[in-house]
């Protein structure tokens, strides 16, 4: 025997035809009226339930497209920067303490975590009011985002 001699044992097995009258006629199997009835018939589906449950306001599907800021506390400036140096999202990038996000070098925020005793000059960041409070007790330096504006000498 070889490959092209195979036959099946059975013969082929017809696809039932519905709805054509004689045996299988107007009902078609599938009994009188209700759901499983019908044509084009609908379950539940699974997910319904929490499809249900997301809330319907709006814009609740966009996320905002301000990116976040990098995010660096002020014991990391004190282990990595030495008196008088000067912080900035570009100087971080450098020393490895951020990363680019997405090719771009990101915002930075200073927070307040941790001590501080170094004088640094921080430049273009945001930062909060601990962080703030922090920098002026070291006798630092903070230059706002706007170019040559000084906050606190």
């Amino acid at each position: 025997m070889q490959l092209h001699e195979i036959q099946p044992f059975h013969k082929r097995k017809r696809s039932k035809r519905v709805g054509r009258g004689g045996k299988r006629g107007t009902y078609s199997g599938r009994g009188v009226k209700g759901q499983k009835s019908r044509a084009g018939r609908r379950f539940k589906p699974a997910i319904r339930e929490l499809i249900k449950r997301y809330p319907k306001l709006r814009g609740y599907r966009f996320k905002s497209f301000r990116p976040k800021p990098a995010i660096v506390n002020i014991d990391m400036l004190e282990k990595k920067y030495k008196d008088l140096e000067i912080v900035s999202p570009k100087s971080l990038l450098d020393k490895k303490i951020i990363r680019r996000i997405k090719g771009k070098t990101p915002q930075v925020k200073i927070l307040g975590t941790g001590e501080l005793k170094r004088k640094l000059i921080i430049k273009d960041c945001q930062f909060s009011k601990k962080a703030e409070e922090k920098i002026k007790e070291a006798g630092g330096n903070i230059v706002d985002i706007e170019p040559g504006t000084i906050r606190n000498r």
